[in-house]
């Protein structure tokens, strides 16, 4: 059998992503781990070309429908994305001759069953070829940074336009990793721990920068397959976001701690505080199914940690065997994502504003849930990684107006920024 191309493999992504079956960094993952055999350049230009599709589908879609007699919502959903993969290349892919774009999406169009559109892909993308220099776009930060109107006005009313552009351009271009050390040394042995953590980074041919403001965490560039790193398999580290972590780091963490981590697959927030309550302490990490819970059981058996426990529960319903019992609940709760679109761009895409009112009004109620595990002097972390009023400054209003008996210590907005950080809420809050 005659071996996909780098195109056909990018169209099956997006085909996918595109009609609500699945998120683009786990296709992508599934795809590249696959085809883990193929040259690094092909699937590099994979990995490109779906996420420069989905960060730039708005105005893809809007140069495409200057040359199309037929609009493009109403385009079969396979030709629509050919035809973004092209125009995608043509303006954003030096190194791909512009004629080459054009024959191989009408190949590719031929390819998929649809011989009679060729010459409708065709004469769409020579027309963009030929005009590519005279096209006039909508002076619009909808548009131009591909957000839908509805999102946009709301950031801007909510933080300025300058704020709103500043928010729009930190979700392009690509991030690093960001991975923490699973053991925590000694004060006295942090500098030799961390400086033999980078060196056999380095071997693997990875770049690592430490993070200033964390201990222990780091920027790794040049990974190609997290799953093909030695050191990753040894459990040497965790992913973990720098924006998780800086909430996590706000909490006032002892050796000897009970911990119950609502929703947390995959797991890392838990990893993050293993080593910072020790071996006499125990953390508690729950999801909803057993495939989530799965995630957190690899991540404890490769980390090979014995302070985290795992296991499936709905955290609406109320443990009784829990009440007045934890140190500290973490509660990093379903939300709309509007703060990674960096890593799921197409989250943009699928949310509504009555789905944001849905999530809000489930946040509440695990909320309720969560707080009446709380100790006496415990703390409860309320997280989302999201940038919207519902699900994040009026839901801790709400729960320090509902539970009086909680003080709120901190809260922040983490705005997204380029290649460092998601965008994250927090909220730490205290039981008298």
């Amino acid at each position: 059998m005659k071996e996909p191309t780098a195109r056909e493999l990018s169209l099956e992504i997006l085909l996918s992503v595109t009609s609500g079956q699945a998120y683009s960094h786990i296709a992508l993952r599934e795809t590249l781990e696959k085809y883990a055999y193929f040259e690094k350049g092909k699937r590099a230009q994979i990995k490109r070309l779906v996420e420069g599709v989905l960060e730039n589908m708005l105005l893809l879609d809007e140069i495409i429908g200057q040359f199309s007699n037929v609009p493009v919502k109403k385009q079969k959903n396979v030709i629509r994305n050919i035809l973004r993969m092209a125009v995608y290349e043509i303006f954003y892919m030096d190194g791909i001759p512009t004629h080459a774009s054009v024959n191989e999406a009408v190949k590719l169009a031929e390819k998929k069953g649809f011989r009679n559109l060729k010459g409708f892909v065709n004469g769409v993308l020579r027309n963009v070829e030929r005009n590519r220099d005279s096209i006039v776009l909508p002076e619009s930060l909808s548009v131009r940074y591909s957000m839908p109107e509805w999102i946009v006005d709301r950031w801007t009313e909510a933080y300025g336009e300058a704020k709103t552009e500043e928010l729009l351009k930190s979700f392009f271009g690509s991030q690093p990793l960001t991975v923490h050390l699973t053991k925590q040394p000694r004060p006295e042995e942090a500098q030799e721990a961390y400086a033999a953590a980078v060196a056999a980074w380095e071997a693997e041919g990875v770049k690592a920068t430490s993070v200033e403001a964390i201990p222990g965490a780091f920027f790794l560039t040049g990974v190609e397959r997290l799953t093909a790193m030695q050191t990753f398999r040894d459990g040497l580290f965790f992913v973990q976001d720098l924006s998780s972590m800086k909430a996590l780091s706000e909490v006032p963490a002892q050796p000897g701690m009970e911990v119950l981590d609502l929703c947390g697959a995959p797991g890392g927030k838990s990893l993050f505080l293993a080593g910072r309550i020790g071996h006499k302490g125990s953390i508690t990490c729950r999801d909803l199914s057993e495939n989530k819970v799965s995630l957190i059981r690899e991540n404890i058996a490769r980390c090979k940690l014995s302070n985290i426990h795992a296991e499936a529960a709905d955290a609406r319903i109320f443990d009784p065997a829990w009440e007045s019992r934890a140190d500290l609940v973490i509660a990093d709760l379903p939300c709309s994502g509007l703060g990674v679109l960096g890593r799921k761009p197409e989250i943009r895409y699928r949310i509504t504003p009555q789905e944001i009112n849905d999530l809000a009004a489930l946040q509440r109620e695990i909320l309720s849930t969560a707080q009446r595990y709380v100790k006496p002097g415990g703390f409860l972390l309320y997280s989302t990684c999201t940038i919207t009023h519902e699900e994040n400054e009026d839901n801790a209003s709400w729960f320090c107006s509902a539970f009086p008996a909680f003080t709120q210590l901190k809260t922040q907005q983490l705005f997204p920024e380029a290649a460092t950080q998601d965008g994250f809420y927090y909220m730490l809050a205290q039981r008298s």
